[in-house]
């Protein structure tokens, strides 16, 4: 087998903003998830039944279905029944905010639900109205409680990115792919690809794993 590693160092430019695309859409991807999920999950604690029942329609719709399913379908059919063409970049961003916002809402549903009911009691009887209490005394509490899981979706998602290569957004696994159709050099621009994938990754998952140690609540 005749190996030509060069290859690599001479599409280093390509590679590299491939890369740092991975990490834009992965940026904005969680930026606009965060509070798409706290949204979700506070109507889906509502006691009235509309949003109650929206939010567990779009939870349940999103968070069954594959990712690259989403993807596809935002991109041919969004553009064909509601007349809206968005580019690959913008596509990818709303296909992963659906399906990232709907694990987030079930994520701070479940750390809301785990504050005692007591807590939010007692700020009612201090004079905080049922709003007040939510977002000073519950939420703030939660969040330390699900920032692990925060943090691992995180971590999933910098690598789901690649998903959106199939649109042409030129993140690291489409550039990566895109020099292999160009060199015929498989072996080397995958290795590439998964070498730069890990050199991001690691560092991440060490991160999530001092988030878990620091902040993880034991009860």
């Amino acid at each position: 087998m005749n190996l030509d590693w060069s290859v690599v160092w001479t599409h280093r430019d390509a590679l590299v903003s491939g890369a740092l695309m991975t990490v834009l859409l992965t940026v904005l991807t969680m930026l606009l998830a965060l509070p798409g999920g706290i949204a979700l999950a506070l109507m889906r604690l509502s006691a009235h039944r509309l949003p109650r029942g929206v939010s567990m329609a779009f939870v349940e719709f999103f968070r069954n279905l594959p990712l690259i399913l989403v993807i596809y379908w935002a991109f041919y059919v969004m553009p064909m029944v509601f007349d809206v063409q968005f580019s690959p970049f913008t596509t990818a961003v709303v296909a992963l905010v659906l399906n990232v916002s709907a694990y987030n809402a079930e994520t701070f549903r479940a750390g809301i639900n785990s504050i005692r009911k007591g807590q939010m009691e007692a700020a009612l009887a201090m004079g905080m109205s049922r709003r007040q209490a939510m977002f000073k005394v519950v939420i703030p509490q939660a969040g330390r409680r699900i920032l692990p899981v925060i943090a691992s979706t995180w971590v999933s998602l910098f690598k789901d990115t690649s998903l959106v290569s199939v649109i042409a957004v030129s993140e690291l696994a489409y550039s990566a792919m895109q020099i292999r159709a160009q060199t015929f050099r498989v072996l080397e621009m995958l290795t590439a690809m998964a070498v730069l994938y890990w050199l991001m990754g690691y560092p991440q998952a060490k991160l999530v794993d001092w988030i878990h140690r620091k902040y993880g609540v034991k009860e």
